[in-house]
């Protein structure tokens, strides 16, 4: 029943996982920059055509999901992918520090208030999935939950929230949507080096603070975070991606691959009209020509 995109970086829908064993580089014989943008460029013009199909068919919906340290190339790498997409389809949020007001619903409720309608694409930049991954790290961050319950042992707490999680995604999957989460695994030293360039290049100083410099500290913790979180949810019907990092053209490359191959799963085909409706197309044409 459910089609999702076979690629190597495909996150197993087992306990097999390990984030160690998840590659940050591409392989040895990856193409050279230009023609990684060559590729990319192909790769965004089918989309754009997939996506018109996308949105004349109004049937189903996409969602994509982005989560990855901080300078893993979030941002432009969904700049990259969705740039030839025609903005009436697709709608970008980010999701940051919950407001009071989102505090004060379930952790699901601020991403459900963003899902994409039928025909159009979704992206997530940051998602419901901080839940389970920032808010692990810092459990501190459930004292301003007012959850209804405590819990002794957290771990509890991490598996209801990957329940309610794989139920969600399952039900928008049953409804229409195709969900593809993509994890953008960059390593520890090319995280450093990109943090460096923030500092050294004038026009990268606003992406730097000194909060990134601190969270890497708990970099351990939030590998064994992903690690628990890619195996609890992937699932044939939202499939999570490890996608190497270090290398952003083939990064984008890979990522815009895998969301045109999904959507050709999809059948993506522009309405086809009754005879009576090509009829009455016919005496407007005649119309519009004497006019």
């Amino acid at each position: 029943m459910y089609k999702y995109t076979d690629s190597p970086y495909l996150v197993p829908f087992d306990d097999s996982f390990s984030w160690k064993d998840a590659p940050t580089s591409p392989p040895d014989d990856v193409p050279g920059k230009k023609e990684l943008k060559r590729q990319l460029k192909e790769t965004v013009k089918e989309l754009d055509e997939l996506q018109r199909r996308l949105y004349a068919q109004n049937q189903h919906a996409v969602l994509l999901i982005f989560q990855a340290l901080d300078a893993a190339g979030k941002d432009s790498t969904i700049r990259a992918v969705m740039r030839g997409i025609n903005p009436a389809g697709c709608e970008v949020f980010s999701f940051k520090q919950p407001s009071a007001e989102e505090l004060d619903h379930d952790f699901l409720w601020r991403t459900s208030c963003r899902l994409p309608e039928r025909g159009r694409i979704g992206v997530f930049n940051r998602s419901y999935y901080e839940e389970v991954l920032v808010v692990r790290v810092h459990p501190e961050y459930l004292n301003n939950q007012q959850l209804p319950r405590q819990f002794d042992d957290l771990g509890e707490l991490w598996n209801e929230r990957y329940d309610a999680i794989r139920n969600h995604e399952k039900h928008l999957a049953q409804s229409g949507t195709a969900v593809l989460k993509f994890w953008l695994h960059v390593s520890k030293e090319e995280q450093r080096q990109r943090f460096l360039s923030r500092i050294d290049e004038p026009e990268k100083n606003w992406k730097f603070s000194d909060s990134d410099v601190e969270e890497r500290k708990y970099w351990d913790h939030y590998m064994q975070a992903y690690n628990d979180a890619l195996r609890a949810t992937s699932r044939p019907w939202a499939p999570w991606y490890a996608i190497p990092a270090d290398n952003k053209p083939y990064m984008r490359a890979c990522v815009a691959r895998i969301v045109a191959e999904r959507l050709k799963t999809l059948q993506l085909n522009y309405p086809h009209l009754s005879d009576e409706a090509l009829a009455d197309f016919k005496h407007l044409e005649e119309k519009l020509t004497q006019d």
